[in-house]
This record gives structure tokens, C-alpha cells and sequence, in this order.
């Protein structure tokens, strides 16, 4: 397997968790998303989106993080299931990964945010005031989610990290970046005390790569 990631990239960081999680070896090609080497032809014939990561298995070409953690899932369905119990169970895992991949992150990547400098003028006081926004609008709804769980759990559903925790780790590190204030949210920052004594995520974090430095 090749990983064709950034250090930095919450959606890179999340497949390289599930990767360690299931203990997948795999090599890593660096695409520095900061110089836009992501809109080179070399990657652009990887991902026509122009984004990472993308995992390559055995001459398949995959993209899109949560495609690639469920493709991980089924095709290496020996280890670590990233989302696992019955059907309720599983779409709550489901739902809660979503709300990270799909209502925040996106509003908050690197080309949002350069497009918000760029073209609408924003100073780093306003693009410091967006990204914090939309954190704290999905992190309120996901620390009541939590709250209300009928059991409460060392990780998001359950006493084995999921693909909600895959998404909610790299989440925290980039809210952490921008200064969003995680004490008010004691659910989510245990669960991320808790993942952070695990390998996978020890070694997926983006100060531990090879392009960090």
C-alpha cells in the first residue's frame, strides 16, 4: 500500500489511524498541500480532485478518507473493525464520523480557508473567527450527543476506537491549532486523552511524520 498524504491534513491523519489501527503496513509519499503539489498533473492523474490522501492497493486507486476507512474495513475485515455492533449501532458511528468529514472539515480546509484570504479579504482575526464557528457549532452537538449515550464509554461507542474516533482525533488536533477552547468540551477532550495513549494514534500524528520537520 502507498499513502499519498500531508503531515498536516486531518483527512491524510485519519486513514493513517485507521491504517495503524488495523495494522496495515504501508509506505508514505508526502504531497505538500502548503507548495500545491496537490494540483501538479502527477497528482491530479492520482485524484482529478486534486486532494489527499490517496491510497494505492494492489493497482486500486482510493480517495476520499471515510471511502477509504470503509473500503479498509471490508477489504481487511480480519483486523480492527472501524465500525462494528449491530445496524443502530453502526449508523450512529456512521452519523457521528459525517458530522466531522462532512459538516465541518469541509467549511475549514486549506483551500476554504485560503479562498476566504484571498478572495474575500478576510484578515486572520476573521478566518481565526470562522474556523472556531463552525468547530464549536458541530463539537456543542457532538458533546451532547455523547452526554446522552446510555452508556458511557472509554471511546465514542464503545471500549474500542471506530471510525468515530479515526475522525474525531484529527478534529481536535486542528481545533487546538486555532485556539478553540476544548475545556468545554470534557467528553471529547478525555476521549482524546484516551486515543492519545494508543500506538495507532501516537504514530499517525502529524508531528510524527517524516514531513513534519
Amino acid at each position: 500500500m502507498i499513502l499519498y498524504d500531508y503531515y498536516r491534513s486531518s483527512a491524510s491523519y485519519r486513514v493513517r489511524i485507521a491504517l495503524n489501527l488495523k495494522a496495515l503496513p504501508y509506505q508514505q509519499v508526502s504531497v505538500n498541500l502548503v507548495a500545491t503539489e496537490q494540483c501538479s498533473a502527477e497528482h491530479q492523474q492520482l485524484n482529478t480532485q486534486q486532494l489527499v490522501p490517496v491510497l494505492t492497493d494492489n493497482g486500486v486507486k482510493l480517495t476520499q478518507s471515510l471511502a477509504i476507512c470503509e473500503y479498509l474495513d471490508e477489504a481487511y475485515f480480519q483486523t480492527h473493525q472501524l465500525i462494528y455492533g449491530n445496524a443502530v449501532q453502526r449508523s450512529e458511528i456512521r452519523a457521528f464520523a459525517l458530522a466531522i468529514a462532512c459538516e465541518t472539515h469541509p467549511v475549514n480546509n486549506l483551500r476554504v480557508l485560503k479562498y476566504l484570504v484571498a478572495e474575500m479579504a478576510a484578515d486572520e482575526d476573521k478566518k481565526l473567527q470562522w474556523y472556531q464557528y463552525w468547530v464549536n457549532t458541530t463539537f456543542s452537538a457532538l458533546e451532547l450527543q455523547l452526554a446522552g449515550r446510555k452508556v458511557q464509554s472509554t471511546f465514542c461507542f464503545g471500549e474500542q476506537p471506530s471510525l468515530a474516533d479515526v475522525c474525531l482525533i484529527p478534529q481536535i488536533f486542528n481545533a487546538k491549532r486555532f485556539k478553540v477552547d476544548m475545556t468545554v468540551y470534557p467528553i471529547l477532550s478525555e476521549i482524546d486523552r484516551q486515543c492519545q495513549l494508543l500506538e495507532p494514534f501516537v504514530k499517525a500524528h502529524p508531528d510524527q511524520q517524516a514531513d513534519a520537520n
